[in-house]
């Protein structure tokens, strides 16, 4: 399938998608309550949108179910993901682990992750269709962050983890180290 882009121009799928995860992005998991129960799927398209109000913006495909679940009015946690939390990812991705071992806890009545990064809950004021996506703009009602750690980050594809550089290690061209 093609893409028609405004130009008249077809755009191919997988070269889009190949370029767009070009851009490297922090990893998100998205809960909500389903019938009662915990749920929460993998989000990269998670931005601040505004300090005055707080607001966040999460796209979401139409076919999910966050979108039977969640309409205006409605609270959501957004919980950042830290790079012990890998296996989380592909679990709320509709690729279950096994051995995610996610355990949640209760903040006001919306699930939030344990050992994420940062957690924030919010309450979707507006959802503006986009393609076959839907953005849901949410004002946030609850921050906090947990320990110091590194992100988990999504680049090409695939997880990835950020490496720091130790700039006292340098090397020598000549014998190696």
């Amino acid at each position: 399938m093609n893409v028609a882009a405004k130009s008249g121009q077809i755009l191919d799928p997988q070269l889009f998608r190949r370029v767009m995860g070009r851009f490297a992005t922090g990893v998100t998991v998205v809960t909500f309550l389903r019938e009662g129960k915990p749920a929460g799927m993998t989000v990269n398209s998670f931005l601040s949108v505004s300090m005055d109000p707080p607001l966040v913006l999460v796209s979401v495909r139409r076919a999910s179910s966050f979108v039977e679940h969640v309409r205006v009015g409605s609270r959501c946690g957004i919980n950042i993901l830290s790079e012990q939390q890998r296996k989380l990812g592909p679990h709320f991705a509709n690729q279950p682990e096994p051995d995610a071992n996610a355990r949640f806890h209760d903040h006001a009545g919306t699930p939030l992750l344990d050992g994420s990064l940062a957690e924030i809950v919010a309450r979707v004021v507006d959802i503006h269709p986009a393609g076959d996506h839907l953005l849901y703009i949410a004002e946030i009602e609850h921050l906090a962050h947990g320990p110091e750690a590194q992100p988990l980050i999504f680049f090409s594809g695939r997880y990835k983890q950020i490496h720091a550089h130790d700039p006292m290690v340098q090397w020598n061209a000549v014998d190696g180290w």
